[in-house]
């Protein structure tokens, strides 16, 4: 087991005991992707941010006030908007409807360097790693399934260039065995709410999906040693309380938020 491995698997548990203790409700993880003052970003396990909002100066701010901060990037998608959307336009293999973006094709070597420089560019800014979004694309119902092989060389490749900084996978749990010794922790969204895009409508997961989640999350930290991070949604502070009551028992780090992840969460 590597130290930072070691670290990030106690850290939860101890911030969990602390904040139910005071009988505080307080997402021991930020995740937000719009433009927050430095100074409002306090007291979280693991903060993931989008690196383009924040100065050097910034993240240092962050880090002294947090425990661990990343950068959030896709390994799977280019959004239009992105700054090397232009760069690997002509490197991917359809597109996702729902966040205007496109896959990315793994298997161009264009594509590894590129990403690779985004990295080197986040890392330099001072972050502690990076939260590596859209793994799922790579699992068995994705749309890049058959470049399954081509993720876990490039995620050996960024942890071999950057032993010394910390990577989340985001999501795809059944690439967790190959993709294990080259991360530090996983995240999975909506173990215990579901949120419908189509309908715009938040809720709750079915009760049976959410213990048969939980049961494969706790053999994943238990067989891998790999700490888990759950993201749900909710819009109410009723929801909330429902998604709390749900998660608390795990002792996992959690993120509960508005679904476009844009500001610190704040419900009524």
């Amino acid at each position: 087991m590597r130290l930072t491995k070691f670290f990030l698997f106690v850290l939860p548990s101890v911030l969990l005991t602390n904040l139910f203790a005071s009988g505080t409700k307080k997402n021991t993880v930020l995740v937000c992707y719009g433009k927050l003052k430095a100074e409002s970003i306090k007291g979280y396990g693991y903060v993931i941010l989008e690196a383009k909002h924040y100065t050097a100066v910034e993240v240092k701010q962050i880090k002294s006030q947090n425990e661990k901060v990343f950068a959030y990037m896709s390994l799977g998608e280019v959004n239009a908007h992105a700054a090397h959307y232009k760069a690997l336009k002509n490197h991917t293999l359809g597109k996702n409807e729902i966040w205007n973006s496109y896959y990315l094709n793994l298997k161009a070597e264009k594509t590894s360097t590129v990403l690779m420089d985004i990295i080197n560019k986040a890392l330099a800014k001072g972050y502690d790693g990076m939260f590596l979004d859209n793994i799922d694309n790579y699992s068995i119902y994705g749309p890049q399934k058959d470049q399954r092989k081509e993720l876990v060389t490039l995620l050996r490749n960024i942890k071999e260039k950057y032993p010394k900084n910390l990577f989340i996978q985001n999501a795809a749990l059944e690439l967790v065995p190959e993709t294990s010794a080259y991360i530090d922790a996983v995240a999975i969204e909506s173990v215990a709410s579901l949120y419908n895009f189509k309908t715009k409508q938040y809720g709750l997961r079915d009760a049976k999906q959410f213990e048969e989640t939980m049961t494969r999350l706790k053999n994943i930290t238990t067989t891998h040693k790999v700490p888990v991070i759950v993201i749900e949604y909710a819009d109410t502070q009723s929801l909330y309380n429902k998604i709390i009551e749900r998660i608390k028992p795990s002792g996992f780090q959690y993120f509960i938020g508005n679904i476009d992840l844009q500001r610190i969460p704040n419900f009524k």
